[in-house]
């Protein structure tokens, strides 16, 4: 199968946009902004899913559903969320259908509207708040700790499979606290969270760090924030935990009696990541011959070619094949056996190349006589040839060292691609010549964020966690500032 896909450096977007589709990941749909995951893509998000649901419910989490559809009046109840998500929405009018009696089709039947309109979630703060109301009475019933796996709408107008659609499957976590400091606490540990599960499971290297004001998730006081860099110098921010007051307990009236049997509004956090994770695996590891897949979420991890002629040849090499198969199934290694007759090898080869298969095996009469295999990894293109007495510890020690290595060059090319600049112009300079986050001093305010953002599209996308505190001026306009702060173009 020819790839053809269009080299990174010609059009990195048009580059994206064709190996989502060609490695079988995702497609667009018949619905406008929406995309449908297909299995190989879906398997990715199931192997996330699984991580980090682990993760949840280490940390004392469990998981729950709440409806799709959120009353327009809850929406409204807290002013900053229902401003930040109201150009977004998907609003649901009537609930029935009926033939027009032209005969010219279904219309919406005008009779049946509803008496409130209904918005399909954007986000669920406001009917989980709802329901917070009635499950929490006592300081016994805190903290309450829950996470949902759903599927949100943001109404979008340009969109992109994975990074931005109309659509998208995510995670929210929405939690309830006793106190200020505990529910600050708990939004810093999903932030850390999200970190340890990008790089150590996606290989791809995060900055923790806190939005600015304008930045921030719609009724939060603190966002914060995992943010990565892409191949092409582009950030895109990976996961956010926010710190929400009582702001939606005092909008909702969910109130507890503590030990002194006060009445005292909880302290509230939200969470989130969503298959955008796959978008961001797609663009910090990939080449120009498809997909680099981290082996903890590949959803083949090594795949087997045979090369034969006629059956009786086939049926020695999966003969020798089947010991090895059960014994790294046995280690939770996934395997595939390809022995399908309808495509060659060369083909194979190809196509699991592009959808960045680990370890690849190859094993024909030579090997067979030999007693080896042809072992090859996807990061390096290396080869070599194993005996297969070997065979099974050499996969395990690739998976790992192929692990860390797509992990470590993706950091160094962050490494290089951090930028520091002390006036407005360098700062133009290296975001159009070189991109990458851009370390610069601001003066804390919006005008010049958003003065920054107008005339070079650049963005602050965090204050970093372990910001040095150093005395500075304002690339812009000259005035004092503490530390530094990251700017970058961005997804």
């Amino acid at each position: 199968m020819g790839k053809n896909l269009t080299k990174r450096a010609e059009d990195y977007s048009k580059w994206y946009n064709e190996l989502v589709v060609k490695a079988d990941l995702a497609e667009n749909s018949g619905v406008r902004g929406c995309m449908v995951i297909k299995p190989y893509g879906y398997a990715i998000w199931e192997k996330m899913q699984a991580q980090l649901d682990i993760m949840f419910k280490e940390t004392g989490h469990e998981n729950a559903y709440f409806p799709l559809f959120i009353p327009k009046s809850y929406l409204s109840k807290e002013a900053s969320h229902v401003e930040g998500f109201a150009k977004e929405c998907a609003v649901v009018t009537h609930y029935r259908l009926k033939n027009a009696e032209d005969g010219s089709g279904i219309i919406v039947d005008p009779e049946a509207k509803l008496e409130e309109e209904l918005i399909v979630r954007p986000t669920s703060e406001t009917i989980i708040w709802d329901t917070y109301r009635r499950w929490i009475q006592s300081y016994r019933d805190l903290p309450l700790l829950i996470n949902q796996w759903a599927n949100v709408v943001r109404w979008e107008m340009r969109t992109r499979l994975f990074l931005r659609t109309a659509e998208f499957l995510w995670q929210e976590g929405h939690t309830a606290h006793a106190t200020e400091k505990e529910a600050v606490a708990e939004a810093e540990q999903m932030m850390n969270i999200y970190a340890e599960f990008a790089e150590n499971y996606m290989g791809v290297p995060v900055i923790k760090g806190t939005k600015t004001a304008s930045e921030r998730f719609a009724g939060a006081l603190e966002t914060y924030c995992i943010e990565a860099l892409m191949q092409d110098g582009k950030a895109l921010q990976a996961g956010t935990s926010h710190f929400l007051g009582q702001n939606f307990a005092k909008a909702f009236d969910v109130k507890f009696a503590t030990k002194e049997g006060v009445q005292e509004y909880v302290w509230a956090t939200s969470w989130g990541v969503s298959t955008r994770l796959i978008g961001a695996l797609i663009m910090a590891h990939s080449d120009d011959n498809g997909l680099v897949l981290p082996p903890k979420l590949a959803p083949i991890q090594v795949v087997i070619v045979p090369i034969y002629k006629g059956e009786d040849q086939l049926d020695a090499i999966s003969e020798r094949v089947a010991p090895m198969v059960k014994e790294l199934r046995s280690k939770g290694i996934s395997v595939k056996y390809d022995n399908r007759d309808t495509q060659k090898p060369g083909f194979k080869f190809n196509e699991y190349e592009l959808k960045g298969v680990p370890v690849r095996l190859a094993i024909g009469q030579r090997d067979m006589d030999n007693g080896t295999y042809e072992v090859a990894r996807r990061d390096t293109f290396e080869k070599e040839t194993v005996k297969g007495d070997e065979v099974v510890a050499k996969i395990e020690f690739l998976l790992e060292d192929i692990q860390t290595n797509i992990h470590n060059k993706a950091l160094e090319y962050r490494k290089t691609h951090i930028t520091e600049v002390n006036s407005y112009e360098e700062f133009k300079e290296v975001l159009e010549s070189k991109g990458g986050f851009l370390s610069a001093h601001w003066d804390g305010t919006a005008e010049t964020e958003e003065l920054v953002k107008e005339q070079t599209k650049a963005t602050i996308r965090c204050i970093p966690i372990d910001a040095k505190e150093e005395a500075g001026v304002c690339m812009v306009t000259g005035k004092p500032s503490s530390k530094r702060v990251l700017f970058a173009k961005a997804y």
